[in-house]
């Protein structure tokens, strides 16, 4: 395998996520695989497709505990690799890694044929919301939506639910070149900023009820 530089470039919008998934498979060399060559075969695409990953837990209105913070910081990872157009550090240990180029496979085209069905909701559009630029932006709102995801709000129902949808609506749209979903996962993030806002004037304004009936 030729080795190049990390890039975290956004593909073709004409290659579907399900397509470079299957390309990516049958590149595989024949015994194993790094962590370091599945990166540069996949790229970006690979990385959002992590956080989709990474997001599916938290798509239910009561938030799932002990798993928000591993999972937010991980996307934010992410998200700055997208923001500086570079596959993130992960350390050396880790990349160098090998596992089987069969399982691998087998991995891969089973996300193709799951992606394949869920791609049929979304097509390219708006495309000026995904290029280069808003790339950077949209990473960087990524970043935030991770940075939100982790915030400790255990018992407050979608706290979780909002931004984990506003993740996997913003890798959506990147991967697929939709800026219908790139402007949906903005308006879940500014949603979820409300929201956390609300409740954090109600928190405010009980501590005060409470304050008031001691002082009494």
């Amino acid at each position: 395998m030729t080795p190049h530089t990390p890039s975290a470039a956004l593909p073709p919008a004409q290659i579907s996520l399900s397509q470079t998934l299957a390309t990516v498979s049958a590149q595989l060399p024949e015994d194993a695989v790094s962590v370091r060559d599945l990166l540069r075969l996949i790229g970006e695409q690979g990385m959002l497709f992590l956080c989709i990953i990474l997001a599916i837990p938290f798509l239910t209105p009561i938030p799932i505990p002990g798993v928000s913070t591993v999972f937010g910081m991980l996307i934010m990872l992410i998200s700055f690799g997208v923001i500086i157009n570079r596959v993130p550090w992960l350390p050396k240990r880790l990349l160098d890694r090998s596992v089987s180029s069969q399982a691998m496979s087998r991995v891969l085209e089973h996300g193709a044929r799951l992606f394949a069905r869920f791609e049929r909701l979304v097509r390219p559009r708006l495309l000026y919301l995904t290029r280069a630029g808003a790339s950077r932006i949209n990473g960087a709102l990524l970043f935030l939506a991770g940075l939100l995801l982790i915030v400790p709000l255990p018992v407050i129902p979608f706290s979780n639910m909002l931004p984990g949808l506003a993740i996997l609506c913003l890798a959506v749209g990147m991967l697929q070149r939709d800026g219908v979903f790139v402007i949906l996962g903005w308006l879940l993030i500014a949603v979820t900023i409300i929201y956390f806002a609300a409740i954090a004037v109600g928190i405010l304004a009980a501590g005060g009820s409470l304050m008031s009936l001691f002082s009494e």
